[in-house]
């Protein structure tokens, strides 16, 4: 610096200007979770309240069309789980969870002991069985809620408030999400309504359980996306909770007749 000129102050809306930017991109970042909380939450009333057709269709168009929102709002690809480069990776811890989930399934389904729990009355014959873990669970519960859930939903809170946000309020949000789908649990179950009865109370019962459950797989579930980096993962161990409770069901009902 030459003597007897001096350097300008730096400029305060210069300094402003980093913290302005990151202001906004939080504040994006909370629009976009409320944006997909507010279609999850839309689409769950109308798969089970209104009518049969929406009820088949409604979760995998809204997890298609939250895909292409985040997509169109910049969202990569990495950050929904459906990046190529850790398909790899992910494959491996999916087949170890279909392994490990369909092990505990059958040996469930098996011993009398714990035979009633697995004896759900929609799964009692073969072929229904078949075509829920087949066709059903896969195409309308496990692929579109991993999408929803632990891709779009998990990328937003990402962005909005890290990790602990991830696990805390998807997990939380996850286990909402089963309450409608909950309603008279306990009555269509053998094992359940021994425990909790039919009633009022018994179904409640149910929700709660049902709701707990669901929010700790969804942290199972956020936890295998983090460990794996892809929906492939989750997307394994969600089927095979579903899809082999429904083949074991259909196997319990198969023992006792």
């Amino acid at each position: 610096m030459r003597r007897g000129v001096t350097e300008p102050a730096p400029s305060a809306s210069s300094d402003a200007a980093p913290s302005v930017v990151g202001g906004v991109r939080a504040i994006r970042a909370w629009v976009d979770v409320a944006i997909v909380v507010v279609v999850l939450v839309s689409t769950n009333l109308v798969a089970h309240f209104t009518t049969v057709w929406a009820s088949i269709a409604a979760v995998p168009v809204a997890a298609v069309v939250l895909l292409g929102m985040m997509r169109a709002r910049g969202m990569a690809w990495s950050e929904l789980g459906l990046s190529p480069r850790h398909w790899k990776r992910s494959t491996v811890y999916a087949l170890a969870c279909v392994v490990a989930v369909a092990t505990v399934v059958v040996v469930g389904a098996v011993l009398p002991v714990t035979r009633e729990f697995f004896m759900v009355d929609r799964y009692a014959t073969v072929s229904g069985a078949l075509i829920a873990a087949m066709v059903v669970i896969p195409l309308q519960t496990a692929i579109p809620e991993e999408l929803a859930f632990r891709g779009v939903l998990h990328g937003t809170l990402s962005r909005a408030s890290g990790v602990r946000g991830v696990f805390v309020f998807g997990s939380l949000l996850f286990g909402l999400w089963h309450v409608a789908s909950s309603l008279g649990l306990t009555a269509g179950n053998e094992g359940l309504s021994a425990i909790f009865g039919s009633g009022v109370l018994g179904q409640i019962a149910g929700i709660a359980g049902a709701v707990v459950a669901t929010a700790l797989a969804g942290a199972l579930f956020t936890w295998l996306r983090r460990r794996s980096g892809s929906l492939l993962a989750p997307i394994a161990l969600h089927w095979s909770l579903n899809g082999a409770g429904a083949l074991a069901a259909a196997l319990a009902w198969h023992l006792v007749a």
